[in-house]
């Protein structure tokens, strides 16, 4: 009801409540007139306007009404009408009971009428059927979404499938919130759907729903979603992996140059579940009394050319991915599994190195070929250590490496490398249940990680002294804790955490430098090409520096650098984020348990925040400590707080 008027501006009360409001007079369409000299009454439900609220529901046309007068209307060809005279028509008068009742009624979501400034008319049959389709569609579509929320609230399995386009937009868009990308806002009514499932609007709560609805795995990992490892190989790389497999037994440019080894009683030592076999180690004793150790490394570049589509993926990749499920690798599975590894009893190509230690350990002397192997054996590493520790009388060969390798790994120690072994845990999937994996530093393990560290300095070495430019690792010095604070420290994981502290991330660069922690002047990772893609670049400068080709110069190989440094640093980021998944899923499996374990130091005291080990982990963990904790303490940890989809771990430590 109109108040007052104020030049542009309406002053009115709406409804029986009478709440103020001030509108534009533009938007003020005037339904009825006060009587002559009547006062402008407070509300409605008063004279003159004495109607109820029932009263005005009441009054409303009815359909069979609606009908007659939209048949009138249309065939007797009516223009606009004014609404007290339409009223007339559908209600039978024009009493303001009516004509409240008769603008309600055509304001709403009717089809009938149209109502614009200069009256009401009919709408044309042939404009009626479309809008009413559309209506139908609407309710249609209403109905779905209202399912759809329905669906949200019971949190049971769904078939996506059976989705309308609307409802699959919102799932792909949960999908995208519970992958932790919010940039695109969440409907007021989808925000609301989630309230009612009991669902807070993050990406925790999501992935809890849609693992509910059978549409987010419990183990998927947001940070792989859409690489190149997720991805997997297309059919057109496929194809060339099936093409270059089928010329892996035949003669090939550069094979009749290679050195035939073959007769070497070689070995391979992996894992078990190790499917890319890409190092291998032979002994040799030589009728002039020297001993030469031989490190044999796959060679993938006999059948992957520079700049080939097989190439440039593996280049995109890095590096082979490692997760709890198993290893995404680097080049299709059918070539790093087959002609790629070093496969026992089979003739293999591979870039051979020898070494020649003097009785310190320094290398006397050193050479490189590509040479045809054949590998006699694959060895687990619990069958080496067992090998080495028994020397059988027909298989010394490896006792006798070990030993060679021993003395070499004491000649690094004398030139300061640091000696950081220690039990490290790991958690697998196994059939989608955690599993814990302990890798001891065994005999064969040190014997193996020795050779693949000899090889990289010789690599290096050889690199220096012919000025070629390779990824060179390095590693600047660092100022250790005083020895006498480190004998007072416990050996093992507690001096090691007080020694890990101090030492400074290692560099990649063209040039050869220094690595601390080593004990090398130079040095370069060379024994893993299947795997890494930097090993791969190291194959293929020597082949230019031995074949007398023209290799890379130190930009090209450093622009290769910074190009393979994304990548891995992406799969690395993905690693730990899996582990730390994992970790989750084993420690929610194990509530109520307690592990002893021990302080290694602080990493945010103010917060209480420390970093402990636990021995039966093998794991250095953080977790809540009390206060005034030093390294060595001995503590008793418990879980407080897991929640693998939330990304959530809580440990607290006590005494």
């Amino acid at each position: 009801m109109v108040q007052a008027i104020h030049g542009s501006k309406v002053q009115v009360v709406v409804g029986w409540a009478a709440r103020p409001l001030s509108l534009p007079r533009r938007d003020v369409q005037r339904i009825c007139g006060l009587p002559p000299a009547e006062a402008a009454p407070p509300r409605l439900g008063v004279s003159p306007w004495s109607f109820s609220e029932a009263g005005l529901s009441a009054a409303q046309p009815r359909q069979r009404d609606i009908g007659a007068a939209w048949w009138l209307m249309v065939e007797q060809g009516e223009g606009d009408i004014s609404l007290a005279e339409w009223c007339d028509l559908v209600l039978g008068g024009r009493q303001p009971l009516q004509l409240a009742a008769g603008w309600l009624w055509l304001q709403g979501p009717q089809l009938w009428f149209r109502m614009r400034q200069q009256g009401i008319s009919a709408r044309p049959g042939d404009d009626l059927r479309p809008l009413r389709q559309q209506r139908r569609q609407a309710w249609l579509q209403q109905r779905q979404q209202q399912h759809w929320h329905g669906l949200l609230r019971q949190r049971q399995p769904i078939d996506a499938g059976a989705l309308g386009p609307r409802q699959r937009e919102e799932l792909e868009l949960l999908r995208r919130w519970a992958g932790e990308d919010t940039d695109t806002a969440l409907p007021t009514e989808l925000h609301r759907a989630l309230q009612a499932a009991h669902c807070t609007a993050d990406s925790g709560g999501i992935r809890h729903l849609l693992v509910d609805l059978g549409q987010w795995s419990r183990h998927h990992l947001p940070s792989l979603s859409r690489s190149c490892w997720e991805l997997g190989f297309s059919a057109d790389l496929e194809a060339e992996a099936e093409r270059l497999a089928s010329l892996a037994d035949g003669e090939l440019p550069g094979d009749a140059l290679r050195v035939d080894l073959c007769s070497q009683q070689g070995v391979t030592i992996d894992d078990d579940d190790t499917l890319d076999v890409d190092d291998g180690l032979a002994l040799e004793h030589r009728a002039d009394g020297r001993t030469r150790i031989w490190v044999h490394v796959a060679d993938p570049g006999r059948l992957v050319p520079p700049g080939s589509p097989l190439d440039l993926e593996a280049r995109r990749r890095g590096t082979s991915l490692y997760l709890a499920r198993g290893t995404l690798p680097m080049f299709p599975p059918l070539l790093s599994h087959g002609p790629f590894s070093l496969r026992a009893g089979r003739r293999c190509p591979a870039w051979s190195l020898w070494v020649e230690l003097d009785e310190e350990g320094a290398v006397a002397a050193s050479g490189i070929c590509r040479s045809w192997i054949k590998p006699r054996y694959r060895l687990s590493y619990a069958d080496a250590d067992e090998l080495i520790e028994l020397a059988p009388p027909q298989e010394r060969q490896l006792a006798e490496l070990h030993a060679l390798l021993a003395r070499r790994r004491r000649w690094r120690v004398a030139r300061g490398a640091l000696l950081l072994d220690q039990p490290e845990g790991r958690i697998r999937d196994q059939d989608g249940a955690p599993a814990l994996e302990i890798s001891e530093p065994g005999p064969s393990r040190q014997m193996v990680a020795e050779a693949m560290i000899l090889a990289g300095a010789v690599v290096a070495e050889h690199g220096r002294d012919h000025d070629l430019a390779l990824p060179y690792r390095s590693q600047p010095p660092a100022e250790l804790p005083p020895a006498h604070e480190l004998e007072a420290l416990p050996p093992g994981p507690v001096r090691h955490a007080a020694i890990k502290r101090c030492l400074s991330r290692g560099h990649t660069g063209s040039r050869p430098a220094a690595h601390f922690s080593l004990g090398l002047a130079a040095y370069v990772q060379a024994t893993s090409p299947i795997r890494r893609y930097g090993d791969l670049v190291v194959q293929r400068q020597l082949e230019a520096q031995l074949q007398g080709g023209v290799p890379l110069d130190a930009d090209a190989v450093l622009g290769l650098i910074e190009e393979l440094e994304s990548p891995t640093r992406q799969a690395m980021q993905i690693s730990r984020e899996d582990q730390r998944h994992w970790q989750q899923v084993w420690f929610e499996a194990h509530p109520g348990e307690q592990w002893r374990c021990c302080f290694l130091r602080w990493l945010r005291e103010q917060d209480r925040l420390g970093l402990v080990h636990v021995e039966d982990l093998a794991m250095d963990l953080p977790a809540l400590c009390p206060e005034g904790c030093e390294p060595a303490t001995g503590l008793l940890l418990r879980v407080q707080q897991v929640d693998p989809l939330r990304d959530q771990l809580r440990l607290v430590a006590g005494r």
